[in-house]
């Protein structure tokens, strides 16, 4: 049985790496508990101090690059699928979560937010 996605050629030809253009929105998953909200981004191969977190309103928006590390200067590319760019996430939350307490963590290529809720939230 022939699966296309997964049947890969090798190509003899010389191609350069190129970072892609496009904005990648990575997958997320966002739980609620009784004191807030836990949220998990799937963020492989991303520098945790590259990361932009903000809270405004009732949206909390991630932002960052994920750099191809492993490229050097003479590297000519056989197949490429991971997607090296900037990457934005933004989750819209159903009420106001701007004032909540914010923790993180980032490990094993999830970064994971806790978002206590304040008195107000």
């Amino acid at each position: 049985m022939r699966n296309d996605d997964r049947d890969y050629s090798l190509l003899g030809r010389e191609r350069r790496v190129v970072p892609s253009s496009r904005l990648w929105n990575p997958a997320a998953d966002v739980y609620q508990c009784t004191d807030g909200w836990v949220v998990k981004i799937d963020l492989a191969g991303i520098c945790s101090d590259e990361l932009e977190i903000e809270i405004r309103d009732s949206v909390l928006r991630i932002r960052g690059c994920r750099r191809d590390t492993h490229y050097r200067d003479g590297f000519v590319y056989q197949q490429m699928e991971i997607t090296y760019s900037r990457f934005e996430k933004s989750i819209q939350f159903p009420g106001p979560i701007e004032g909540a307490s914010l923790k993180h963590d980032y490990r094993d290529g999830f970064l994971v937010i806790n978002l206590h809720r304040g008195d107000g939230a």
